[in-house]
């Protein structure tokens, strides 16, 4: 891992790792194919995480972190949309809005995870430079990704709230790279967002429909 830790080039004055511009043109690779809802999508998510761990351990430990939750729930999002396949109209996953009380829940457990884990940041220091930003981050993608796993459009939010954190934080640790793509990201995010939304109302009109009148 040494040799994708080294410099790759220069760009704009911020030198570019070579495990930060892999993993995260992977991670890229990996959110268009959840936008298309592809079974692909997952071990996609779970490589991109494996070299970013590689790239972030040691330095950023809330985004280290954040990178062994993106495998775990990559397992766990392989496993759920294997369940759901042909579920949906066109044979792929369906995907929904979370109900108010899985919105409360979410919500919820990342106020309290993210405050439970700067806490611990604070309490060891050796864990991290920015607590806070760091716990926010790692709870975040938490989620985000538990909902992407559940077909939530939720998910979508969740991943631009993360962003807005993580651009800048990569910005001042060197990963300029990672701030650099979340722009295409943020592009991303956002069709995939309206694509979901819509296709979210696609899925449940035959049930409406057959409804009385």
């Amino acid at each position: 891992m040494s040799g994708l830790n080294s410099e790759a080039f220069t760009l704009f004055g911020q030198h570019i790792i070579w495990s930060d511009m892999i993993g995260n043109v992977l991670g890229l690779i990996a959110l268009a194919l959840g936008w298309r809802r592809s079974l692909w999508t997952w071990p996609v998510q779970f490589l991109s995480g494996l070299i970013l761990f590689g790239a972030f351990y040691g330095h950023l430990t809330g985004s280290a972190g954040k990178q062994t939750v993106v495998m775990a729930v990559a397992l766990f999002g392989w496993w759920q949309w294997q369940r759901g396949r042909g579920r949906g109209r066109d044979g792929r996953i369906s995907v929904r809005f979370a109900t108010w009380r899985e919105r409360a829940a979410m919500l919820a457990t990342a106020a309290a995870g993210t405050v439970a884990v700067a806490l611990l940041f604070t309490a060891f220091p050796s864990l991290s430079w920015d607590p806070w930003p760091d716990a926010y981050i790692f709870v975040g993608t938490v989620v985000a990704m538990y909902a992407q796993a559940r077909g939530m459009v939720e998910f979508w939010f969740a991943w631009l709230l993360v962003d807005v954190v993580g651009v800048p934080l990569n910005f001042a640790n060197g990963y300029a790279f990672s701030g650099f793509v979340y722009v295409i990201y943020g592009a991303l995010v956002l069709w995939g967002m309206r694509d979901w939304w819509l296709r979210s109302r696609k899925e449940t009109r035959p049930v409406l429909e057959g409804a009385p009148a």
